[in-house]
């Protein structure tokens, strides 16, 4: 089973429990798995990338204002 399958099958586990945390929790690793397989399929078929082009992408992913996870 993908992850997002087991991520999407967790949403509704925790929308069923009425838990808002668990909610929110679950709705976004759910957005992360799709971001993740979305990000997978791209660069597999993309051509290979140059360090410039690593490093700037990469930077998309790095904390803003600060802020880390």
């Amino acid at each position: 089973m993908s992850d997002v399958l087991k991520a999407r099958s967790a949403v509704g586990v925790a929308t069923r429990s009425g838990d808002p945390a668990k909610i929110a929790e679950a709705r976004r690793d759910l957005a992360a798995a799709k971001l993740q397989a979305y990000v997978e399929k791209v660069v597999s078929e993309a051509p290979p990338l140059t360090t410039e082009q690593k490093t700037r992408l990469a930077s998309l992913f790095a904390p803003v204002g600060g802020v880390s996870a």
